[in-house]
């Protein structure tokens, strides 16, 4: 185990936490593109939802003829249970 998985099994790293919050307060979620905006990194967003904490999808949005698609990414279950736990 190298030191920063002990540091982080002990002590959540702030910008998961941040990460979570954001995700929580969205009812359909943020798009990677905001959660990028918001100085989030692919890693990051990748981890949450490699450990099942979040979800990604494609969204078309647009008119047809000139849609766009984007990922939106949402909290699971999992990930607010591991929220809650973290602010009891």
């Amino acid at each position: 185990m190298t030191p920063d998985t002990r540091r982080s099994r002990r002590h959540p790293r702030p910008d998961r936490e941040r990460a979570f919050t954001l995700l929580a307060s969205s009812p359909g979620g943020a798009t990677e593109t905001m959660l990028l905006a918001h100085g989030f990194t692919a890693k990051l967003i990748a981890e949450l939802i490699d450990a099942g904490l979040a979800t990604a999808a494609p969204q078309r949005l647009g008119m047809p003829g000139r849609e766009i698609t984007v990922t939106r990414v949402q909290i699971t279950d999992a990930g607010r249970q591991a929220l809650a736990a973290r602010v009891r």
